[in-house]
């Protein structure tokens, strides 16, 4: 029977402290969730533009009122989903904060 030995990763103690520099993985978590929810408002921002801009050419006899209602209906959906986010966290954020440590 042949016993092979196990290959574990050696732990560098010299890298330990050395770079201070390097960001925590929690301020990156953060960082990405600011601009995921950035972007996000961004592209509600921008679904409620071109409702208004439909409108507009609607008013100008451009587009049928068809065209007019699914832009409409597309920023609503958003901005709602937004707002029942918005509620989620922060309803999370309140119960985390009245947890007693």
């Amino acid at each position: 029977m042949n016993i092979t030995p196990l290959k574990l990763n050696q732990i560098n103690l010299g890298a330990i402290g050395a770079d201070k520099t390097k960001e925590s993985p929690s301020s990156k978590t953060l960082e990405s969730f600011a601009g995921v929810l950035n972007d996000t408002i961004g592209k509600v921002n921008d679904l409620q533009k071109g409702a208004d801009t439909a409108i507009e050419k609607f008013v100008a006899g451009e587009i049928d009122i068809n065209d007019v209602m699914v832009e409409v209906e597309k920023a609503n959906n958003a901005l709602q989903l937004t707002i029942q986010l918005r509620n989620k966290v922060l309803e999370a954020y309140q119960t985390v904060m009245s947890m007693q440590v």
